[in-house]
């Protein structure tokens, strides 16, 4: 996502908020409390919020902005809430990024993260389809991440004219 939001301006990658400690590393993301989520959750600070892998994500209510600025946003989302993302805003697209299982079971391991069964569970899900009445652009990400962007860029365009 920074790569695609680096190449054209009018991207906005939206940080999330996630209960997970800032040094497991991984995605730029705002590390919050079990109670610092309850409380941005209650006072209507996210947009949209799920639990998977058991923690809880959160995107920030701001991305609004965003949107209302005409900037296309980048999100990080579970499939759990594609279908609530869908109906929250007007212009809606998933683009599910897939590669080869070696390749992503490669990936999963480099950032280590997670553990030999948590990388299977991961691979697992990945597996199943995206829910059903979903808009959604399939790209190939097994290859050099230049071209993933080259491809979502021009995959794209019919969606942003």
């Amino acid at each position: 996502m920074a790569a695609l939001a680096a190449r054209d301006a009018r991207f906005a990658v939206v940080r999330r908020m996630i209960t997970r400690p800032d040094e497991a590393g991984g995605e730029d993301h705002t590390s919050v409390t079990e109670a610092e989520f309850d409380r941005i959750e209650n006072a209507g600070g996210f947009a949209l919020s799920w639990r998977a892998h058991g923690l809880r994500y959160g995107i920030p209510s701001t991305v609004k902005d965003d949107i209302a600025q005409g900037r296309d946003v980048l999100v990080n989302l579970s499939r759990s809430v594609l279908g609530a993302a869908q109906a929250r805003f007007d212009r809606f697209a998933v683009l599910s990024l897939t590669a080869p299982v070696e390749v992503l079971a490669q990936r999963l391991a480099g950032r280590g993260r997670e553990t030999a069964d948590q990388i299977a569970d991961r691979l697992r899900r990945a597996a199943s389809p995206l829910p059903k009445g979903l808009p959604v652009i399939h790209v190939d990400n097994a290859g050099p991440l230049d071209q993933t962007v080259d491809e979502i860029l021009t995959r794209l365009q019919p969606q942003r004219a």
